[in-house]
């Protein structure tokens, strides 16, 4: 290359920073629409599912299915009981003391559906214990079915076995979850009737709320009588239903009866 004194080269230094050029790469100029004398084959690998980037999808659980074939595979009560135990995908079963499952023996005449475990049920896994679980023994004592008889009248449960938050309500979607446990414990157990104690009880077995229009018409679930009664929680809030609650005792009573 032929030599240029120092003010042409400057000239040509200046021209070339005014077309953008602002960065020496190189003293030889590169070609870059030259081809290649030989063009590599690109390095093509197996797709490996594991070494793919971003999140695995995996197949979400079916709860209210997963329920299903547990209590449908429970033969007996205690198989039920152990069923709910190992019953992973109920969040409420995280924040409880322990499971309420039951109280009294299976085969009384009557089979009481509470609504979920408070703090004393969650304490002692006992389900209606405490100031609405001593009211309930009164009623039930006053139509000679009170729950310290040797003979067991009743037969206790829950529509939750895990006590909620805070006592808060059950959402929707643990009450389906944990309804077919509650339908196979009501066949199991096999009462002659059944009292739905309060509106989460006739929400879950029903399909309906409201329980001053409820109480004390007759329904059927399971195959099985069923009354809706004031929960004695509310009875102790609001004492003047306790006479629409002594009815509903004495249907109840006659009904069993006959």
């Amino acid at each position: 290359m032929e030599s240029v004194d120092f003010h042409t080269a400057r000239a040509l230094l200046e021209w070339q920073m005014e077309l953008g050029a602002d960065e020496c790469i190189g003293d030889v100029a590169v070609d870059r629409y030259a081809l290649p004398e030989k063009l590599a084959k690109p390095n093509q690998q197996a797709a490996k599912p594991h070494l793919t980037r971003g999140p695995v999808k995996t197949k979400e659980r079916d709860a209210v299915a997963e329920a299903q074939a547990a209590a449908q595979a429970a033969d007996t009560l205690e198989a039920l009981r152990e069923a709910m135990t190992s019953f992973d995908l109920c969040d409420l079963k995280r924040g409880a003391r322990k499971m309420v499952f039951s109280d009294g023996i299976a085969g009384a005449p009557v089979m009481i559906v509470g609504e979920a475990p408070g703090r004393e049920e969650d304490r002692t896994g006992c389900p209606f214990v405490g100031a609405s679980g001593q009211l309930l023994d009164r009623m039930f004592a006053a139509i000679d079915m009170g729950r310290d008889r040797k003979d067991a009248p009743l037969y206790i449960t829950n529509i939750l076995p895990w006590r909620p938050p805070h006592n808060r309500d059950p959402k929707p979607e643990e009450i389906a979850m944990m309804k077919p446990f509650l339908e196979r414990h009501i066949q199991l157990a096999n009462p002659k009737a059944l009292v739905l104690m309060g509106n989460w009880a006739c929400q879950s077995l029903l399909g309906k709320r409201g329980i001053a229009r409820l109480r004390g018409q007759w329904q059927e679930v399971s195959g099985k009588p069923a009354l809706p009664m004031f929960h004695p929680a509310y009875l102790l809030r609001n004492p003047d239903a306790k006479r629409q609650a002594w009815a509903d005792l004495l249907s109840l009573k006659a009904t069993v009866e006959k």
